[in-house]
């Protein structure tokens, strides 16, 4: 097992009782919805990533001032090396939500919060559960 841990920022698009998801293309998770999202850079601070990620992937812009931080959780097995995933939340963000990265997502998707698609990816899934039972902290996969 390798030695290190990724961090991912993970961000939850809300308006009113709704839910932004992305749908995944191509890979491990081909289909599957998922949550605009990415890897922490070098020399970037959580809030910073996550509102570049929103931006790269879905065109909006987010001041890193308005996320709240709502979730983290460690997983193991979802991908070569165990990761530390931190959930945002906002309501306000500048845009449009669109798909920007049409090699990696086939489709945008506002969803009921409590009413979600069941093929979301397991990590996606563990962490919006988590944020609507106000839990802040999980682990996922290990043993």
């Amino acid at each position: 097992m390798p030695d290190r841990h990724l961090i991912d920022v993970h961000v939850l698009l809300t308006r009113e009782a709704e839910l932004l998801l992305t749908r995944r293309r191509g890979g491990q998770f081909d289909g599957m919805w998922h949550l605009p999202s990415g890897k922490l850079d070098a020399g970037e601070d959580v809030l910073t990533a996550a509102a570049r990620e929103a931006e790269e992937e879905i065109g909006v812009v987010i001041d890193p001032s308005d996320l709240t931080h709502v979730h983290t959780i460690h997983v193991n097995d979802s991908g070569p090396e165990p990761r530390l995933g931190l959930f945002f939340t906002t309501t306000t963000w500048i845009g449009e939500p669109v798909n920007r990265e049409p090699e990696k997502c086939s489709e945008l998707g506002w969803f009921d919060l409590h009413n979600l698609p069941e093929d979301l990816i397991d990590y996606t899934a563990a962490g919006i559960t988590a944020y609507r039972r106000g839990n802040p902290f999980s682990l996922l996969g290990w043993k």
